[in-house]
């Protein structure tokens, strides 16, 4: 005994940090960032020395991850499995996705809350660091409403649509396509991913026919094709591409000759882009739990059939159905991965859901529902 060293509990969390880095340098060759999570704090490993940040919140990936207030001269042999299982969780997510698509639709108190915004930022360039391919359709509905308002235009919403006038698009391309896309852009440039801003116009990404049926809702555009050349190109580049959903129509207008612009619903954008480019996952990020049963208990897993019978039972109704229904799109259309009805108020709840479930892919099972065939 009198040759055993002892460190003090400041030394023992210097090592668990130096642990923690080489974890990552074996987890991913190119790791330059990853971040592991649990319900009272956050061990974020970076470019720069490893540092431990708190933050309260109420996600987790899964029980696996220590906080650094527990890490002890007294506790070290509990905290090597611990690294090790979480090793491996990462490990076997990212062996599984790794040079793969995964397209998200972003909106909701996702992005309007300014911690949930950075931390959806965060993840986007933890994923990137990953060696996943990430494609961002993002809404926002809400800063369109604060626009039009302020201009005066009146907009009004059908079926969970929002009836789109040629001031309406207007307004509605120069907030998406604007500020809204850019700080999303900057967001994720700043935790150290790349990102470029595009929307639908643009190399005729989305090209779109007027949404048919009623009641009339204007310039909405039902996409009918994806340009997925374009977006495997900037893919192919180390770039996320961050899509504002407004499409350019497949005629021009009769009377000007010039192409007409649609407003286009985002998860419908989402689950079509998602099945175009056949990518190894979708998630729309929601305000609310998931698909729950008729006691609200959520239903972590469905398939394309059971989707089904919940709608004609009255199980999934309103604004879930045409949510349940893109992501049943989706997968038909060859999203073998499956499509994620994601908690979006969840703190870090893209990462949580790619990487929390190992080489199983089913996300953490808490965040949300996986619908898959």
């Amino acid at each position: 005994m009198k040759n055993m060293i002892f460190a003090s509990p400041a030394i023992v969390k210097k090592m668990f940090c130096v642990a923690v880095a080489v974890t990552v340098a074996y987890v991913a060759p190119h790791v330059t960032g990853f971040a592991l999570h649990r319900p009272t704090s956050t061990i974020i490993a970076t470019n720069s020395p490893v540092t431990f940040i708190r933050r309260r919140h109420e996600a987790s990936l899964s029980s696996l991850f220590l906080s650094a207030e527990k890490i002890s001269s007294d506790g070290v042999a509990s905290v090597i499995p611990s690294l090790a299982e979480a090793a491996s969780v990462i490990s076997g997510a990212a062996s599984l996705l790794r040079g793969k698509t995964v397209v998200v639709k972003y909106g909701g108190n996702a992005m309007t809350s300014p911690e949930l915004f950075d931390l959806f930022c965060e993840d986007v360039a933890t994923l990137q660091n990953l060696g996943i391919r990430v494609v961002v359709v993002h809404g926002g509905g809400p800063q369109i409403s604060n626009m039009l308002e302020r201009t005066g235009i009146e907009s009004k919403f059908e079926g969970g649509l929002r009836v789109s006038s040629a001031d309406v698009v207007e307004i509605a391309e120069m907030v998406l396509g604007g500020s809204v896309n850019k700080n999303i852009v900057s967001g994720i440039c700043s935790h150290g991913g790349r990102a470029i801003g595009i929307s639908g116009k643009d190399d005729s990404l989305l090209r779109c026919t007027k949404r048919g049926g009623e009641p009339d809702l204007g310039f909405v555009g039902e996409v009918e094709s994806v340009n997925t050349s374009f977006i495997e190109g900037l893919l192919d580049m180390g770039l996320a591409p961050i899509i504002a959903p407004i499409g350019v129509g497949v005629d021009s207008d009769p009377i000007t000759g010039l192409p007409v612009t649609f407003n286009v619903n985002a998860d419908t954008a989402a689950g079509r882009i998602a099945g175009e480019l056949r990518a190894a996952r979708v998630l729309f990020l929601t305000d609310i739990k998931g698909v729950c049963d008729g006691e609200m208990e959520l239903l972590p897993a469905l398939g394309v059939e059971e989707v089904q019978a919940l709608i004609d039972d009255g199980t999934i109704t309103g604004g879930m159905i045409p949510k349940v229904s893109y992501a049943v799109d989706a997968v038909k259309m060859g999203v073998d991965g499956g499509a994620f009805i994601t908690d979006g108020r969840v703190p870090h709840a893209l990462l949580n859901e790619i990487v929390g479930g190992g080489t199983s892919g089913f996300g953490s099972g808490m965040g949300g529902t996986v619908i898959t065939l």
